[in-house]
């Protein structure tokens, strides 16, 4: 005889994806757009993820629209509540360089440069994060991810 089956709770998936045009202005509505999903999953604003969320899509965005930018083509946002935490992604269509370094590239510019502070940004607020190639190609996807602790 075989026990009856434990029934299991519904798995709900949170995922959202928007693409935008890439121009300031479509990273600035991904920004806005990435901290309201997150206070409709429960990740109210203002808290120290929905801040670090902000900030990164921020600058992944703005990069994507300043470095990765190719005419007639958007960037894409991808937000997933995983277990844990938050996962950012943002993909763009350009395949050649300049590439972001990864996680272990990213040089620390000098005290009076006025650029290239937004990977260290992301690589001090992210658990991790790492850069692949786009699937299906051309292009590259950043992804970071955020820790969600539990309030105390």
């Amino acid at each position: 005889m075989t026990a009856p089956a434990t029934p299991q709770p519904p798995v709900t998936v949170r995922v959202f994806v928007q693409r935008f045009s890439a121009t300031p202005r479509g990273a600035r509505l991904a920004r806005h757009l990435a901290v309201g999903r997150l206070h409709t999953w429960g990740v109210p604003y203002g808290t120290d993820a929905s801040d670090a969320v902000a900030l990164i899509v921020a600058e992944l965005a703005a990069n994507a629209v300043t470095h990765g930018r190719v005419p007639g083509r958007d960037f894409e946002l991808r937000l997933s509540l995983v277990s844990g935490g938050v996962r950012v992604e943002v993909a763009d269509s350009h395949s050649g360089p300049p590439s972001p370094p990864g996680p272990r590239g990213v040089a620390r510019p000098g005290s009076l440069d006025e650029h290239g502070r937004g990977l260290l940004l992301v690589a001090a607020l992210a658990d991790r994060w790492e850069v692949l190639e786009r699937k299906p190609a051309p292009g590259k996807t950043v992804r970071a991810e955020v820790g969600l602790r539990p309030a105390p």
